[in-house]
């Protein structure tokens, strides 16, 4: 796997701190909303968010995700094992301002012995701890196909059966957008 990275972020991107202790959504059948405001220096050129940021918010979100489903720290250092992207697609949808309130959802499309399969939806909400209401469309979108590295063997390992089964539990069906991929642009001849 080439340019493989974990989903540890360093004290230069400033990375609010993310509990171990995170409390699980209301019915366990879900995952919390990622909150975040975004920041005057994520705003580019163009005046609103630049690209990089939109995939740092969602990158936070998946550290919360594998807090969420015990691929902790505490996890990490005494396993040796870490979640990798292998595979990411990205939808920017609409434009976000400086000091918009943001949330994320995170949905689990799938998983079996060694990967899991996952979306982040981005929707600006009105509060810094809001919910997107029921109609509200996402802002961007990816998705992620993250495969378990054995970090010391230098390959992928199965998931422990607690953490593969509470992946599991989690799996809904995927959102429309799903599994789409870049349209083709014809060459200019």
């Amino acid at each position: 796997m080439s340019e493989q990275h974990t989903h540890e972020r360093t004290a230069a991107t400033e990375q609010p701190a993310v509990t171990e202790q995170t409390p699980a959504a209301a019915d366990d059948t879900s995952l919390p909303l990622f909150h975040r405001t975004v920041r005057p220096e994520w705003i580019d050129y163009n005046g609103h968010m630049s690209e990089a940021f939109y995939v740092l918010v969602f990158g936070y979100a998946t550290d919360a995700m594998m807090i969420e489903t015990g691929l902790h720290a505490g996890y990490r250092e005494s396993a040796g094992c870490s979640l990798y992207t292998a595979e990411a697609h990205v939808r920017y949808l609409r434009e976000v301002a400086a000091g918009s309130h943001l949330a994320v959802r995170t949905r689990l499309l799938g998983v079996d012995a060694k990967k899991a399969r996952f979306c982040h939806e981005l929707y600006v909400v009105d509060a810094p701890d809001d919910v997107p209401e029921p109609e509200a469309a996402p802002v961007a979108t990816t998705e992620l196909l993250a495969l378990h590295v054995d970090q010391r063997a230098g390959r992928t390992a199965p998931f422990p059966d607690s953490v593969r089964e509470r992946l599991a539990s989690l799996v809904e069906p995927a959102p429309a957008w799903a599994g789409r991929s870049i349209a083709e642009v014809p060459a200019v001849r």
